[in-house]
């Protein structure tokens, strides 16, 4: 029966979203359905994580790693998309799976905004770090992961992907001026700040894979941190 659940969770979430996407559509809330479209879309895995049998200290793994994660953006807030944050996410997914990896990166982008500032752009953050720990905990035992240049390419890789997620948020905000031009242009934009994103990843990685992996790795095996995934 268990094997169903996140299914049926899933199929949930998605009615939510046909009932918000006719309301939304019908009076032009926009906004309102990113929010309630993103939000579907972190539900399930949030209840499937609470659903599983975790001990305290796996919890305080968890949210030890999402603040070190949301932390790590201050130190270069003057730096545009400049962050180590991504990379934090990916090795602790690489360790500690995908269910931990998508919490740590959607707590990580809830738990800084408080100093860069929470607005509607926050769930497309949670969304867009969570995917980044869910990808890499999926990916985690590939071949391509467990070598370095796999893992560098795989951070440059969702320094894009992240941007474009945001983007999407940035058009959806303003729907009376929705064009293709406008898309194209959003994207062009963003292009540079998507390949600093990018290069930040692998610079981080490249800085911390071994240290961090290995300091997770020994956690997890000491103390039967997150076994089950």
């Amino acid at each position: 029966m268990a094997r169903f659940r996140f299914p049926l969770l899933i199929a949930l979430a998605l009615f939510v979203v046909m009932l918000a996407l006719t309301a939304a559509l019908k009076d032009r809330h926009y906004i309102l359905l990113s929010l309630v479209m993103v939000a579907a879309a972190l539900f399930p895995l949030f209840v499937r994580l609470e659903r599983r049998a975790l001990e305290s200290r796996e919890l305080v793994l968890l949210a030890v790693l999402s603040a070190v994660a949301a932390v790590s953006r201050i130190p270069f807030a003057a730096l545009p998309s400049v962050k180590p944050v991504s990379a934090i996410v990916i090795l602790s997914a690489y360790v500690f799976g995908a269910e931990a990896g998508f919490i740590i990166g959607a707590v990580a982008a809830l738990v800084s905004n408080v100093y860069f500032g929470q607005g509607p752009w926050t769930p497309w953050q949670m969304f867009a770090w969570g995917m980044v720990g869910l990808t890499a905990g999926w990916l985690r035992n590939t071949r391509w992961m467990r070598t370095r240049t796999g893992m560098l390419i795989f951070g440059f890789i969702w320094g894009f992907l992240f941007g474009w997620i945001m983007n999407i948020w940035y058009i959806i905000s303003l729907p009376d001026a929705f064009s293709w031009g406008l898309v194209a242009a959003a994207y062009a934009s963003s292009f540079y700040f998507d390949l600093a994103h990018a290069l930040s990843n692998v610079f981080f990685l490249s800085l911390l894979a071994g240290g961090w992996i290995k300091v997770l790795q020994r956690f997890r095996k000491k103390y039967g941190l997150l076994q089950q995934e």
